[in-house]
């Protein structure tokens, strides 16, 4: 199963940090370029353990949904989302947080796996995996310029 991790180091509270990082306004506002928008379950605001959102967004040419729900949280620390619906076969995103040096180490750890078997497999090694990672990681440096700035 591919798995994706990206070490975020920011100059915040974890407080803070955690809490941009479940806020869906900003996600969305990261988004951009996707144009991914939240369209069901909680749609604004920090989301909370055992809330759903549902995302819409244009990838690879097609508007595609993906709704995740928040399976676990220990607050400023951890928190999970989990795919319930979409395309993917299986979805699961770790968000950890710690202090370390006087700065908030964010660890992004996403496990999926590419539906129709081969050909998923296919897609993933020449696009998914780099894509993933390129919107996790743009979705990062808003948080870090919010965190840091207060500007986005």
């Amino acid at each position: 199963m591919p798995k994706i991790e990206i070490i975020t180091t920011i100059n915040a509270s974890l407080q803070r940090v955690f809490d941009l990082s479940r806020d869906i306004d900003l996600h969305q506002i990261s988004m951009t370029k996707s144009k991914e928008l939240a369209v069901g379950g909680r749609t604004s605001g920090l989301i909370e353990k055992g809330e759903t959102v549902q995302w819409e967004g244009k990838h690879f040419g097609c508007y595609l949904t993906h709704t995740s729900l928040i399976t676990e949280m220990n607050p400023p620390y951890y928190f999970v989302d989990e795919m319930t619906e979409g395309y993917f076969k299986y979805y699961r995103h770790d968000h950890y947080f710690t202090f370390k040096n006087e700065q908030c180490e964010m660890m992004d750890l996403i496990n999926y796996e590419a539906p129709f078997g081969f050909l998923g497999k296919l897609f993933d090694a020449v696009l998914l995996n780099t894509h993933l990672t390129h919107l996790i990681t743009q979705r990062n440096k808003v948080i870090k310029r919010k965190a840091e700035n207060n500007e986005l």
